[in-house]
């Protein structure tokens, strides 16, 4: 994939979820989760691959946090899901591993990370069994709709078969 195409397609990754992050999204626990985020970043790390998954992930947290529409959680729980999710499929290619990746890396491993971030960044005391629930929810729910859209894409032969 040239350069061009590459900067293009990962600003539609972008403006998805970033717009996308307000059009659906529900309350889960201490958090509101939004499940387009995840999405993306499933379907980032199929087409795209891990490096640009991660730079995606950063720039919807960095710019739903610049328009008010976003928390500073944005940041470890997208980008560990998209960096595992983009790896997972790297070494298995299978859309499913994608999947697991971004629920293992957003739902278990950001939530984790999200308990230092928030009380050094956010003065929140919350422990991390606060951010767990809402974490997975909302990891769960994206990936599995990622999932969803790349198989369907792969279906009907709008997604190729090989990629990264």
């Amino acid at each position: 994939m040239n350069r061009t195409r590459l900067l293009t397609t990962m600003a539609v990754f972008v403006a998805i979820g970033t717009l996308g992050s307000q059009m659906l999204w529900f309350p889960a626990g201490i958090a509101k989760a939004y499940p387009v985020q995840h999405a993306v970043n499933v379907m980032a790390a199929v087409t795209l691959g891990p490096i640009p998954a991660v730079a995606i992930a950063f720039m919807i947290g960095l710019l739903r946090n610049l328009l008010g529409l976003g928390t500073l959680l944005a940041f470890p729980g997208g980008m560990i899901g998209a960096l595992l999710a983009g790896y997972f499929y790297k070494w298995s290619r299978k859309t499913w591993t994608a999947a697991a990746g971004e629920m293992i890396g957003t739902g278990l491993i950001g939530a984790m990370l999200s308990v230092p971030f928030a009380n050094i960044l956010m003065g929140s005391s919350a422990g991390a069994l606060a951010f767990l629930p809402s974490f997975l929810i909302s990891s769960t729910t994206g990936a599995l709709i990622g999932w969803f859209v790349v198989s369907k894409m792969r279906q009907t032969h709008a997604l190729p078969q090989t990629n990264l």
